[in-house]
């Protein structure tokens, strides 16, 4: 599937939501989110041999669910042994783009993440976009915030700035930051594009479930 999206402009965007692989045995349970053309999208699963069987679940013309049990293949084996031997967690989703690139989290300790990295093949490109302490509340929606614009949405839902009807004031918020309100008015408006744009971009299957 990876050529498919390759060669083919046929996928925009792809998550691997959730995976279940059988204690023992060779096979796994999938469920991907997928925005594509749907018809050559379906040619192209039914036609890979590792996947005994699939069910697709359409969310509207763009975009739908695919729920999927596949062989697990050689070279899955070899990908997640990188991982699962150094103690480390991947945590969902797994983001494909239409280049078949894919964006993935993983948590452990960091003499283990450099070990993943000096470890994996030559042929395999990576590009790792930060390391740090873990703390879900942040990589969940506000990834792109800094802390102080994150700290400055949190006093803002505090004191009722986003209340309907709203009941705390910008100069509210600037007080309790201790800084003046033009600076309190720039962070907020920085945040609230990074997490907007988080939900757009990378939370789309959620935010259209929603609606």
């Amino acid at each position: 599937m990876q050529q498919f999206i390759r060669e083919r402009d046929v996928v925009q965007y792809e998550e691997l939501l959730s995976w279940n692989i059988e204690t023992g045995n060779e096979t796994e349970y999938e469920l991907f989110y997928v925005e594509a053309d749907r018809e050559p999208y379906e040619e192209a699963i039914a036609s890979v041999a590792s996947i005994r069987w699939y069910r697709i679940t359409e969310i509207d013309d763009e975009s739908f669910y695919v729920y999927l049990c596949q062989e697990t293949r050689p070279e899955d084996k070899t990908w997640r042994e990188a991982y699962t031997t150094l103690d480390l967690v991947v945590l969902p989703p797994i983001i494909y783009d239409s280049d078949a690139s894919f964006e993935m989290t993983l948590v452990g300790a960091g003499d283990d993440l450099r070990t993943l990295l000096e470890t994996l093949p030559d042929d395999l490109e990576v590009t790792v976009d930060a390391i740090g302490e873990f703390d879900r509340r942040h990589k969940t929606i506000a990834t792109d915030c800094t802390e102080r614009q994150f700290e400055a949405l949190q006093v803002a839902v505090e004191t009722g700035y986003y209340d309907v009807p709203r009941n705390g004031t910008l100069a509210d918020v600037a007080y309790e930051l201790d800084c003046a309100e033009g600076t309190a008015s720039h962070l907020l408006r920085q945040g609230e594009a990074a997490v907007i744009k988080r939900l757009t971009q990378r939370y789309r299957a959620t935010s259209r479930c929603g609606g």
